[in-house]
């Protein structure tokens, strides 16, 4: 078997990010060599603390680097200030755009025995909504005091794409159930989210435009349903079997993936990748998490499942699915368990047990 070399950018950022992606590191590290990878890596920088020391939430050289010399990356946390930080915004927000990596994508899976069973998975678009961050505050034009707006974007184009991703991934998961790899759900679904009863022209886009690239030929094996978003956020919690592949528009999709990330118990579960053409970065759903930075008690699973889902889209699926075991079977076995999921174990703890079921 030919050796395939992949050369991952590490990003711990802020908080338990920088305790967290030397896990996906070593994970990564761990795989057999049956599997014929072999992996080097960068170490970069970006995130608040990155802005305090240097200026640059987002240093170029980050983004240089992961242009020139890498195949994918691991991204950690950042710690984004309540309030206004002049020069300051969001670091993972910036190289969504500038990398183009136009998906968010973010299983989410019940492990062992649950009374709703979930399997699905969040298919949330990247670049735009409120997200493209276009505010404004003025006074009102009647006295009355100041009024702020933001710019809420929808475009033909990234709908177009983001629907089309819900649907091949839709298209890979009944390929590995029939593959023989259990279930709850018999049949490809895409379930599209909006708000076009109140948001004609921007929901309403985004609507119709997804239901277009969901009727191509290649998806006539996919179901297509839709739901208003807050009848949609009753529902995930209510009937969560019901869904397979969920694609949003970018804040939606946000509250959704969070929201859902509650019922398997916890943030520190749930995996998510950003990924455009051809490149992928793996990045745990929590946050800095600074109130438990420093205490070797950060749950690193979600960090685990996110350098495996990274792999997915790096055409590595058997490599990911050695990951993807080997987490289940540490969180079916459920004796070494982070303080997140009632357990007593340290964040090093953890890690050796996944790192022992490779």
């Amino acid at each position: 078997m030919a050796t395939r070399a992949l050369r991952i950018g590490l990003i711990p950022g802020d908080g338990i990010g920088k305790e967290v992606i030397p896990a996906g590191r070593r994970v990564l590290e761990a795989l057999p060599a049956s599997l014929g990878l072999k992996f080097s890596f960068v170490d970069l920088r970006a995130g608040f603390e990155a802005f305090e020391q240097t200026g640059a939430a987002l240093p170029e050289k980050t983004v240089d680097a992961l242009k020139a010399e890498c195949d994918g990356a691991l991204f950690g946390a950042v710690s984004s200030p309540s309030s206004p930080v002049k020069g300051y915004s969001s670091p993972i927000v910036a190289l969504r755009k500038r990398l183009d990596l136009y998906a968010n994508v973010r299983p989410v899976k019940s492990v062992g025995t649950a009374r709703n069973p979930i399997d699905m998975v969040i298919v949330r678009e990247n670049t735009e909504d409120l997200y493209v961050k276009e505010e404004r505050t003025f006074d009102a034009a009647d006295g009355s005091g100041k009024v702020a707006e933001a710019i809420k974007r929808i475009s033909e184009k990234a709908s177009f794409r983001i629907a089309s991703m819900a649907g091949e991934i839709a298209l890979r998961r009944q390929k590995i159930r029939e593959s023989g790899s259990p279930s709850i759900h018999a049949s490809p679904l895409v379930t599209i989210t909006h708000k076009s009863n109140v948001l004609s022209q921007t929901d309403g886009l985004f609507r119709t435009t997804s239901r277009s690239a969901l009727a191509q030929d290649r998806f006539s094996s996919v179901g297509v349903d839709e739901q208003i978003i807050d009848s949609m956020v009753y529902k995930l919690f209510r009937q969560p079997e019901t869904y397979d592949v969920i694609v949003a528009p970018n804040l939606y999709g946000d509250i959704l993936s969070d929201g859902a990330a509650a019922l398997v118990g916890s943030l520190g579960l749930v995996p998510s990748a950003n990924v455009g053409e051809g490149f992928a970065i793996g990045e745990p759903c929590h946050g800095s998490a600074p109130d438990i930075m420093g205490q070797n008690i950060a749950n690193p699973i979600a960090t685990l499942r996110s350098a495996a889902l990274m792999l997915e889209f790096l055409n590595e699926e058997a490599a990911a699915a050695k990951i993807y075991a080997a987490v289940d079977g540490n969180l079916e076995e459920g004796k070494v368990l982070s303080p997140d999921l009632g357990g007593k174990a340290t964040t090093e703890e953890v890690i050796e047990d996944v790192l022992k079921r490779l």
